[in-house]
């Protein structure tokens, strides 16, 4: 029995184990729900939209941070709830095959709106509401979690749904450090979950096609990447305000060192502050920067130098990789590649080759083929019932957003740093491996 983190609020305790309420049920075909004593696959108010999917079937899901990005998981998009009609195709709840149980954030204002989404959808009242994950995570009857909360908070929540049986879709950012996304990544990897990070542009088919036409050649030899994403983040200096009764503050910094409540920090404010978030290195970049790991075959390394910008031999943030590319974070529309004999650009709605019939050209069957997702959320529950890799999963995950941060570390200290994607430290610098972890506010910890 393992005792989690403890706050005022009191302890709780979870047992450290793979099996899960599906398997477990998979497991005792012979009994009965009653004799397992789980009575919420049998309520007839949990059916809802659901009821097309036998309930032993569905996928029981719960978010954990309700603001703008967790509401569109859920399938709402903003505004009043006046229909049904804000419950898009891509949300977890247009699929019939989920039922969204419970929801989780430290505002009373979004947590109670993202419970009247869900009831509102499915015709009952049966979602729960809760303001410390750890309780929503004590649950059994609980397949999957979506989180989508600020990235100081992502490895807690994200390594205790993990050690509590729950598969995980993230929302990047994936983590505040290196050593935090590599823990997630080997828990993730411990205990057997289904996770999806969400950069959901892997599941593109704009972006996958730029990568095979890079990985099978048709630019030549790839001499170079550039990115286009913001810069990093800076030192949090608001005034403190008086905490709204709404908030659970203490709940919200969490791991993170103690200041006073401003509301510049909430929804996506907290980004831009290096104690809660990287800038745009760390909300653009894990986008942008997974494809180029994708598009070199990175997907299980990294770069091997990085070199901030000096106004002299380096105007922009610069990497170097073992095999001679240099990526650069410098103008582009979203992400460039340049060979020996092409070039590929690819945005969001946008692709661009030169020579251009390489727009038109077809991936032969004997060709390399990567990982077809058409659907990011889908392919995240496609992964739950057969137990596989997702298409961008938390050690591909992990590497993305370590080159997210690396570029930070390197701005933060103002000069090159040497990098061992094998062992995941910088080379003979022990300023730069100290900032590879942050330490936690008591009584938080991994």
């Amino acid at each position: 029995m393992q005792i989690k983190h403890s706050m005022e609020r009191g302890w709780v305790m979870q047992s450290d184990r793979k099996i899960t309420r599906r398997s477990f049920l998979q497991k005792a075909a012979g009994a009965t729900a009653a004799a397992i004593g789980f009575p919420y696959i049998v309520a007839s108010s949990a059916l809802g939209k659901a009821g097309s999917v036998a309930a032993s079937n569905r996928i029981v899901v719960a978010c954990i941070g309700m603001g703008n990005q967790g509401t569109a998981h859920m399938g709402w998009r903003g505004g009043n709830v006046p229909n049904l009609n804000w419950v898009e195709p891509g949300g977890f709840m247009g699929s019939a095959e989920v039922q969204m149980v419970a929801v989780c954030d430290v505002d009373d204002r979004w947590l109670n709106q993202a419970r009247d989404i869900a009831n509102k959808y499915y015709g009952n009242k049966d979602c729960a509401t809760y303001k410390d994950f750890r309780r929503l995570l004590a649950r059994d009857d609980i397949d999957a979690v979506v989180t989508a909360t600020p990235s100081h908070s992502n490895a807690l929540i994200n390594i205790a749904a993990a050690r509590a049986g729950k598969d995980i879709y993230c929302e990047k950012p994936m983590s505040l450090t290196i050593g935090e996304a590599r823990a997630m990544a080997d828990t993730v990897k411990r205990y057997g979950r289904v996770y999806q990070i969400g950069t959901q542009q892997r599941s593109d088919r704009n972006f996958r096609f730029a990568c095979e036409l890079v990985r099978n050649g048709y630019i030549g030899q790839v001499k170079s990447v550039t990115i286009g994403v913001g810069g990093p983040a800076r030192v949090c200096n608001l005034p403190g305000e008086p905490v709204p009764d709404c908030i659970d503050w203490e709940m919200w910094l969490g791991p993170a060192p103690w200041r006073p409540f401003h509301p510049g920090l909430l929804r996506h404010g907290w980004m831009g502050y290096w104690d809660y978030g990287g800038g745009e290195m760390t909300n653009w970049g894990p986008h942008h920067f997974d494809i180029a790991q994708w598009g070199l075959g990175m997907d299980e390394s990294g770069p091997v130098e990085v070199v901030p910008p000096d106004g002299k031999d380096f105007k922009v943030l610069t990497y170097r990789y073992a095999n001679g590319v240099i990526m650069t974070r410098d103008n582009a529309n979203g992400v460039l590649f340049t060979g020996t004999e092409g070039k590929v650009e690819v945005n969001r709605g946008h692709l661009r080759t030169w020579p251009e019939n390489l727009a038109r050209q077809k991936i032969k069957p004997n060709q390399i083929h990567l990982y077809e997702s058409r659907s990011h959320q889908g392919n995240f529950l496609e992964c739950i019932r057969s137990r596989s890799k997702t298409v961008c999963d938390a050690e591909i995950g992990c590497r993305s957003t370590t080159v997210c941060h690396l570029g930070n570390i390197a701005y933060r200290l103002g000069r090159p740093l040497e990098w061992d994607p094998e062992k995941e430290r910088f080379i003979n610098d022990d300023q730069a491996n100290r900032m590879l972890i942050r330490p936690m506010r008591s009584p938080w910890r991994l």
